[in-house]
């Protein structure tokens, strides 16, 4: 596995790859889990060069936010990727990626970036979509990896892609759970174990929403909004952000419960926080994500 840290080596690495060769990316900011190793394993199924790069990105945290605090540990992770097969992994420093003078960002705008947490953490998607396209324009893949737990990444990801005519295909895969149904993160290593239990009510919520969808709750979107907004209000040690229903696509808000549709959710717990979400996809399954066996998935007929 060979590991790079500058922006030539990186140059220097692609231009010895052959046209018959497909190459897959998994960006990372590090302090791996099961989630990221599963991106890992779909993507080296997939492709005959496997790159990932591990780089906390300084662009898109705020000013009051946990960039300095943020889990590292980049042995255990070059570890981990080596395990599953990577051949090549980015590790840049901050001023390789942003050197002196460095002020071209690419800033999505819309509806996209001006809620959830667009809305919550201004500037966010400013700092993801430019060192995405950063990576993309280095590494030059043929397919990048994301998760679904950061569904409106991936959705702003889409539209940089569209829009500026990308060569990559985007590859989606399952949110990972612990059994008791919390979204894999590197930021749940900050719970404390009884804000790690008490955690477990954003999964809680998002189930009640479901329900909610599944029987047709009266008042549409509004109704499962507020269902889950008071599971969440049950639990002392979580401050719910926002929770939402929203087109995945363009994250729109619904009028009426229809498939496809997004059950977005956001709360700290104790001082993490924490973000999920559940998709109704448009022929009325639904992805939930996969805990140690894959969730069986029910019919939503909403459409």
């Amino acid at each position: 596995m060979q590991v790079i840290t500058t922006v030539q080596e990186m140059l220097d690495a692609c231009a010895n790859w052959t046209a018959s060769e497909t190459v897959g990316l998994v960006p990372t900011m590090g302090y791996l889990h099961e989630g990221h190793l599963s991106l890992f394993k779909q993507a080296r199924a997939e492709n005959s060069v496997l790159a990932a790069s591990i780089f906390v990105n300084p662009t898109q945290f705020g000013p009051n936010e946990d960039l300095d605090r943020y889990p590292r540990d980049l042995p255990r992770d070059l570890r981990m990727l080596e395990d599953c097969g990577v051949d090549l992994v980015f590790t840049p420093t901050v001023a390789e990626m942003y050197p002196p003078g460095f002020s071209t960002f690419i800033d999505p705008g819309g509806t996209l970036t001006s809620v959830g947490e667009g809305a919550s953490r201004p500037g966010h998607f400013r700092g993801v979509a430019t060192v995405v396209l950063k990576l993309f324009q280095l590494i030059r893949p043929h397919q990048a990896y994301f998760g679904q737990k950061d569904a409106q990444q991936v959705a702003v990801i889409s539209r940089m892609i569209t829009d500026l005519n990308l060569p990559v295909s985007l590859r989606i895969l399952p949110t990972y759970r612990e059994n008791d149904g919390l979204a894999m993160s590197s930021r749940n290593a900050y719970l404390t174990p009884e804000n790690r239990a008490a955690s477990a009510i954003l999964y809680k919520a998002l189930r009640a929403g479901q329900q909610a969808c599944e029987n047709r709750v009266p008042d549409g979107p509004a109704g499962v909004v507020r269902i889950m907004q008071e599971i969440v209000a049950g639990e002392p040690r979580a401050a719910l952000d926002y929770a939402e229903v929203r087109d995945p696509a363009t994250f729109l808000s619904l009028e009426h419960l229809q498939a496809p549709a997004l059950l977005l959710i956001a709360a700290t717990v104790g001082a993490t926080r924490l973000i999920d979400n559940f998709l109704l996809r448009a022929d009325g399954t639904w992805e939930i994500g996969l805990k140690s066996a894959p969730v069986e998935q029910k019919k939503g007929n909403l459409s």
